[in-house]
């Protein structure tokens, strides 16, 4: 399945059960577009003791992470569209706590979902970004690499996330900042998804991302969440409103709600194929 073209393999393992020696290395083999599937990782939808179903998601270099925005919503539309779930509302677990989706449908079959992300994380220690003072926001932090002066502001929304404002976001230097920063940086403890938003409105962004343990994909859902975010707390864009952000993939609708200071996210989910794949142990 995919959400504007981030593409996972989804294993059920509500109606069959997953004996799998190794998760890790199963999503190593898979994601390989060569000798596996070909897909930016591995999501499994389980059973879970404190919501409707639980998702976990292992990246294509097997690392596992604490949340997929875009994941979330094919996992929606998975349990819904295969009658797991019977109501257009439901939890799903994630290593992140549980989130709300309610899904839109079109004759009985899911087309887009949105997704209450929760509160954004932003202090420092917990996102996490080294340095001090703890427990305040990074907000336009400079960093100096190789005697240029970048600025970024940091974000999690379940994944830590570093965001560079840019003016043209064709020109932003993905590969270079992204290989550099994501998974080794002593500066994100636990790595960090580095993004780079192009501000075309109060309302309106462009955005492109560096997944740690993936590298450069379509759409990134939490991503998107905190791309908004970050252009909130610059003054970018307005809470309250509605944010359309424009992916490699696709569009996806965030909005940033003042009352309860969650984090909606709504966008498409799409089914691509299914089928049987043989793990030889």
């Amino acid at each position: 399945m995919h959400g504007l073209g981030n593409c996972y393999i989804y294993l059920d393992g509500i109606t069959r059960d997953l004996t799998v020696s190794s998760f890790p290395e199963l999503a190593r083999r898979v994601s390989d577009p060569y000798k596996g599937i070909g897909s930016d990782g591995l999501i499994l939808i389980l059973p879970s003791d404190s919501a409707d179903v639980q998702m976990r998601i292992f990246n294509k270099d097997g690392s596992e992470a604490m949340n997929c925005g875009n994941g979330l919503r094919c996992v929606a539309k998975y349990v819904y569209d295969h009658h797991l779930v019977r109501s257009k509302q439901f939890l799903i677990e994630t290593r992140s706590g549980n989130k709300q989706a309610t899904v839109h449908t079109k004759d009985g079959i899911v087309e887009t979902v949105t997704v209450d992300m929760g509160e954004p994380i932003l202090e420092r220690e917990r996102i996490p970004v080294a340095g001090t003072p703890k427990g305040q926001s990074v907000i336009e932090e400079p960093l100096t690499i190789a005697d240029e002066v970048y600025r970024f502001t940091a974000v999690s929304m379940g994944n830590p996330h570093a965001l560079f404002f840019v003016d043209h976001i064709q020109e932003a230097p993905i590969h270079q900042l992204g290989k550099l920063l994501a998974d080794t940086a002593p500066l994100f403890p636990s790595g960090a998804n580095i993004g780079f938003v192009q501000p075309l409105s109060d309302h309106e962004l462009n955005y492109r991302v560096w997944e740690r343990g993936s590298g450069i994909t379509q759409a990134c859902g939490t991503g998107a969440c905190a791309s908004a975010v970050a252009a909130i707390l610059e003054e970018r864009a307005r809470k309250d409103i509605p944010i359309t952000i424009h992916l490699d993939g696709g569009d996806l609708t965030i909005e940033w709600q003042s009352t309860t200071n969650h984090v909606l996210m709504t966008g498409e989910a799409k089914t691509i194929c299914d089928g049987v794949y043989f793990y030889e142990h």
